[in-house]
């Protein structure tokens, strides 16, 4: 959990100081270096996206995970705690903060670093790769926050969570993480970190947060293959 924990405060910090920043940049500047990061997010959405082991599973999980995240309407819900956020924090209905908080947790809660370091961080107290991306999630948040606002310090909260949970329960699932099924994991993570470049270019409406449930697939694939050759 030291790993999720300096994540979180790393975030909390960036987002605080962009939050701070905001003041002083003009839109068109928010507006490019926004693109810029969008592009970014892009790249590193294809790059863990080919990253698969077997492409069926990968196609499997995104359907199969779609349909559940749908069912429970994963994304209206962490729009909703967004808005609560942004009620709370602003009284401008123009405000970013909702669209911040949401953005941010997806993409620091998707992306293979959160799950294989959190996997590492829970079954050898290896921080290393958290302690990589807490420097990395520490700098993007301050771009972030130049332009959506304190709205992305909250998504701690939600990294705190979602890698705590991890990490927590990485010796639970220690059998199935085989080399395969993280590859798979981190290829469809990669798919939706580039969905969510989509979402910041404004060139499609994904709803990502109700394809969340997607990233475990795999685990559970493996699970029904273990089961199989038992009989």
């Amino acid at each position: 959990m030291v790993g999720t924990i300096v994540n979180s405060i790393a975030i909390i910090v960036g987002g605080t100081i962009g939050t701070l920043l905001k003041v002083g940049i003009p839109d068109r500047f928010k507006n490019i270096v926004m693109q810029g990061v969008a592009l970014s997010v892009m790249i590193i959405g294809i790059s863990n996206g080919l990253q698969f082991s077997n492409l069926m599973v990968v196609i499997i999980s995104l359907v199969i995970g779609g349909i559940v995240g749908e069912a429970l309407n994963i994304e209206e819900h962490l729009n909703k705690l967004g808005d609560v956020l942004q009620k709370k924090l602003s009284k401008d209905k123009s405000s970013t903060i909702s669209k911040g908080f949401v953005t941010a947790s997806l993409v620091y809660c998707i992306g293979a670093m959160a799950i294989i370091g959190a996997l590492k961080d829970g079954l050898s107290g290896d921080h290393s790769i958290l302690f990589a991306k807490s420097v990395l999630d520490g700098i993007s948040s301050i771009i972030f926050a130049s332009t959506f606002g304190i709205g992305v310090a909250f998504s701690a909260v939600s990294v705190f969570l979602y890698q705590g949970s991890i990490s927590l329960g990485a010796s639970f699932l220690q059998g199935l993480l085989t080399k395969t099924v993280i590859n798979d994991m981190t290829a469809v993570g990669g798919i939706l970190i580039f969905a969510i470049s989509l979402n910041m270019l404004e060139i499609k409406n994904i709803k990502v947060g109700n394809l969340l449930p997607a990233i475990f697939i795999p685990i559970f694939y493996q699970f029904l293959l273990n089961i199989i050759k038992r009989f």
